[in-house]
């Protein structure tokens, strides 16, 4: 388990290699920004949203965090950490994500970008 004054960052070639694994990567940006732009992977839960959805996350599976650019994100990781989840933060966010090639959808399913 993380400890919420202990989050990993790591980098969007570990994020995949996590999610292949089985973690879930978690957005946690507003609606507006993964309508916009998002990883075909991810679960979306809103930010405010998360403490009253964490019924909505298994807690045997690791959880890989992700926001724009890591700041809210890494406010999402400490909070499921101290929930006792396992939680990782993706370090630069979907910005580091789209910078490393990795596939940006919107909600159409077409090429998306990071608002």
């Amino acid at each position: 388990m993380t400890s919420p004054g202990d989050i990993e960052q790591i980098n969007p070639t570990e994020a995949m290699t996590r999610i292949a694994g089985s973690a879930v990567l978690l957005d946690v940006r507003n609606p507006d920004e993964t309508a916009a732009g998002r990883a075909r992977e991810a679960m979306l839960i809103p930010l405010p949203e998360l403490g009253t959805r964490l019924d909505e996350l298994d807690p045997t599976v690791p959880i890989v965090a992700v926001c724009k650019a890591g700041g809210r994100s890494q406010m999402a990781a400490e909070l499921l950490a101290a929930a006792g989840f396992d939680v990782v933060n993706l370090a630069g966010g979907m910005q580091a994500w789209a910078s490393a090639g990795l596939d940006v959808i919107d909600d159409a399913g077409e090429p998306g970008s990071i608002k």
